[in-house]
């Protein structure tokens, strides 16, 4: 035996959806009802646990044998379960066998090593990340059945107890035969779908190098973080109070029945004089600026309750295990134009900041339940609990976090691409890149804190915005204007940026002009050791690293302004899969995001022998020994790779004992 395709259908009464597999697979209830498989491509089998069928021995071997690939679309929820099912039948998973012991945490479950995801292919191609998606792109001739959702709310979920239905909590196959054929059927199809998936994409495999970061994503992911799970409980019940009693003086102040109500709140104000379009956040805190003084305080009071942060303590109390510890927040090739990382569950990916200069205090006050004394210090309760998100995030007892951040990475890797070699000049000598951009742009010296300081935002928000092509929109989205820059200041800043930047300009276009080189002609072009390729209805862009961007099905399309553009086929930001437009700069964002992940990833295969615990964008978690060397974590991180000589990296780091933002 050298693979083994497998899908599974389960049941559980924790919602997967809230709360993830880990979690979804520890439930007291949890079971595999069916099983199925196929051996080498041949054959689809279908095991019926819930008749008392039994899965084969040598099937039971292969799953804890490394030697035998198993198969499986999104292989992780696979993984998972069947380290429940085979832990519940007492056969050991043994995490230790190639001699590097895997953290405690990890013990519990099947080893990735043996494991390969249909889906991770798919995604690194730029397909979707669904299996009835990816079987339409791909025109599979045996694609996912349509009425499989029904099936599993039926089958897999926990159903409302009814007259009709005698009361029962959960269907069972006895309760409708003719719908559990049709499950088992539906089981069997998907196996077959996800073996023409393999067949379908065998002319682009996964190379080794990326099977390795998906391994080493999944012991992330099985690791997991500690939650400080009464820190959690006091902050949704200080949130809880805290809406009560601003909701009671929205009404006391507006005298509305429902002061949450963007059209009431939107009649209130025009009635007093303010006509709005939107109470979005932004919206409203620009109406506050300016806003006659009566109006002020709803508008305040708006703004905390529409603060939505707080919600990811009931996100970490949904995901987090028996242990105390979440897992499964990491979505390995999540983004599938640039092979980043994307966040699930809790959504590490997008934590409010803290600034709080007694942040340890505030933790303090809220963990002990104090409301009273955290609203008269802080004032603002659903902004104070915002800030302390992150330290909910905790290691074990005994050990303590290093975070260890790349800086400015994405600076880095743009001036190392283009050549801009004032920029590497700075990143040399360890300078601000802030300061350095805005002398650049205004030819005077600008330090921080210090001569001409005030041109240092300037300098920030221009690299903030403008790295990729950004003009005076990218600066407004950035949020230019309440940092207080004039509107007559925009288009000057863009021009100066570009002007002092012309490596990265040329790069934009450079590249624009290589992809549609490639795209009409079909032919291979290489660029500052970028390499571009049409083939079987694929543009590949490969990067230094080796490692491919994938667009389907490129073509020359018209812009809006009349221009060529390049269209490719992807999912937009509606979440369907459409024609998408790009164009040079756009390239190059996704080029050197791509290249960031790649920097990361070889970040976490130097620090592997460490336990990593959490990312965050271009930030390393790690739970160690409180006697482990900082310093050397941030050599370590530092290092920069083969792929990429001359590329000057720098990591930064701290400990903590809790999660923070330095």
């Amino acid at each position: 035996m050298k693979t083994l395709s497998i899908d599974i259908e389960t049941f559980s009464s924790v919602d997967l959806k809230k709360c993830g597999v880990y979690k979804y697979a520890e439930s007291p209830d949890f079971e595999i009802l069916l099983f199925g498989f196929s051996v080498d491509g041949g054959e689809v089998n279908v095991v019926d646990l819930t008749a008392g069928e039994t899965i084969p021995a040598e099937i039971l071997d292969a799953l804890t044998d490394d030697r035998v690939k198993k198969w499986a679309f999104n292989a992780q929820f696979e993984r998972v379960c069947l380290s429940r099912y085979l832990s519940d039948l007492g056969i050991s998973l043994d995490p230790f066998r190639d001699g590097h012991p895997l953290s405690r945490e990890c013990a519990r479950f099947l080893r990735p090593q043996g494991w390969r995801c249909s889906m991770v292919w798919a995604a690194t191609l730029g397909l979707p990340l669904s299996l009835e998606g990816v079987g339409s792109v791909l025109g599979l001739e045996k694609q996912k059945l349509t009425e499989g959702k029904e099936l599993i709310r039926y089958f897999c979920s926990p159903c409302k107890p009814t007259e009709t239905n005698g009361g029962r909590n959960r269907n069972l196959p006895s309760h409708d035969p003719d719908k559990w054929e049709r499950f088992k059927a539906y089981n069997a199809r998907d196996v077959e779908a996800e073996m023409g998936i393999q067949r379908k994409l065998n002319g682009f495999p996964v190379s080794d190098a990326i099977w390795e970061e998906y391994h080493i994503d999944q012991e992330i992911n099985d690791r997991g973080v500690g939650v400080d799970m009464e820190l959690v409980a006091q902050a949704i019940r200080m949130d809880e109070l805290s809406r009560e009693k601003l909701t009671a003086e929205m009404k006391r102040l507006t005298e509305l029945d429902n002061p949450n109500s963007v059209a009431q709140m939107k009649q209130w104000l025009m009635e007093n004089g303010m006509e709005v379009d939107s109470l979005g956040k932004k919206e409203v805190a620009a109406m506050m600026r300016d806003c006659p003084d009566e109006l002020r305080p709803a508008l305040e009071l708006r703004q905390q309750l529409a603060r939505s942060s707080v919600k990811k303590y009931s996100a970490m109390k949904n995901a987090v295990c028996a242990d105390g510890r979440a897992r499964g927040m990491f979505q390995f090739y999540g983004a599938n134009r640039t092979g980043r990382f994307a966040g699930r569950i809790i959504q590490l990916q997008n934590l409010p900041q803290n600034h709080l200069p007694d942040l340890a205090e505030a933790r303090v006050l809220v963990r002990s339940g104090d409301f009273s004394s955290v609203e008269m210090i802080y004032g603002d309760v659903p902004d104070t609990l915002s800030q302390l998100i992150r330290t909910a995030f905790v290691p074990r007892k005994g050990r303590i976090f290093l975070v260890s951040d790349f800086s400015a990475i994405e600076a880095r890797v743009i001036a190392w691409l283009a050549g801009e070699r004032w920029r590497m000049d700075v990143f040399a000598g360890g300078g601000d890149i802030y300061c350095a951009s805005a002398s650049q742009m205004f030819k005077v010296p600008v330090e921080k804190n210090g001569v001409n300081g005030h041109l240092r935002q300037k300098g920030k928000i221009a690299e903030l915005a403008l790295g990729y092509g950004g003009s005076v929109g990218a600066l407004k989205a950035m949020g230019a204007i309440e940092m207080g820059l004039d509107e007559e200041e925009l288009q000057p800043l863009v021009t100066a940026w570009r002007e002092s930047n012309p490596n990265i300009v040329k790069l934009w276009w450079d590249v624009d002009r290589c992809v549609k080189e490639v795209v009409k002609r079909r032919t291979d072009t290489e660029l500052h050791g970028l390499y571009f390729e049409c083939r079987s209805g694929m543009l590949f862009i490969t990067l230094p690293s080796g490692r491919r961007l994938a667009y389907v099905k490129p073509r020359i399309g018209e812009n809006r302004f009349g221009g060529e553009s390049v269209t490719y086929e992807g999912v937009g930001a509606t979440k369907k899969w459409e024609r998408l437009e790009s164009y040079g700069p756009k390239f190059v964002e996704n080029i050197i995001q791509g290249m960031a992940r790649d920097i990361l990833c070889y970040a976490m295969k130097t620090l592997r022998c460490c336990d990593i615990v959490a990312h965050v964008h271009d930030e390393l978690i790690i739970e160690a020994d409180p006697k482990t060397s900082l310093k050397a974590v941030c050599e370590q991180m530092g290092r920069t790779p083969p792929w990429a000589e001359g590329l000057l990296l720098r990591a930064d780091g701290y400990t903590t004992e809790s999660y923070r933002k330095d």
